[in-house]
């Protein structure tokens, strides 16, 4: 393995944490509705556990109404039972096959809430990128062992790795700077 290809390689993984980080995002309440509220709910159907969106048309019916359209009648239980049991605090209205789910104002402490938990994705996907960090700077400092590399090649590598790692961490603050004026704006 080459310098060039632990530092590639660490660019991609580090992307993945924060694409991660995102994700867990877009499933925390702000004050509009969006179907990515969803995303992290999961439903038992046909024996395993899945997507709400793998089993229901889930639509923005106005800011503060989301639709969510079961497409098999029989998991219509399990899945408002599911998003009730999310702790996103819905309580979905049954329509026939298709749920309610009006959003109600955010409360102050459930906005101390959702950017308590926001920080401890962000801390998460910090951790992740100073993991890969320690992985990357591993492998160069064994191929200094492996005499693939001199003293130099490795301070010079590991200041670069240092530097993307920087990069991405700020990434993160700054992902978490929005998130938190997303919760607080009224």
């Amino acid at each position: 393995m080459t310098a060039a290809t632990i530092i590639a390689d660490i660019k991609t993984r580090m992307g993945k944490a924060i694409d991660s980080l995102k994700h867990d995002f877009n499933g925390l309440r702000t004050a509009r509705a969006s179907t990515d509220l969803l995303a992290p709910v999961t439903v038992e159907a046909y024996g395993a556990r899945v997507p709400v969106a793998q089993v229901a048309n889930i639509n923005v019916a106005d800011t503060r109404l989301l639709t969510v359209q079961v497409w098999d009648g029989s998991l219509l239980n399990a899945v408002e039972k599911a998003i009730r049991d999310s702790g996103l605090g819905l309580n979905p209205q049954t329509d026939g096959n298709t749920l309610r789910l009006r959003l109600p104002e955010l409360t102050e402490d459930r906005r101390k809430e959702l950017i308590k938990l926001a920080k401890k994705y962000a801390e998460d996907s910090r951790v992740a990128i100073r993991n890969i960090r320690r992985d990357a700077n591993d492998a160069i400092k064994k191929m200094e062992k492996d005499g693939l590399a001199s003293e130099d090649d490795v301070r010079r590598n590991t200041d670069e790795v240092q530097k993307i790692t920087d990069q991405f961490v700020k990434q993160v603050d700054d992902t978490l700077a929005a998130k938190e004026a997303d919760i607080t704006k009224v």
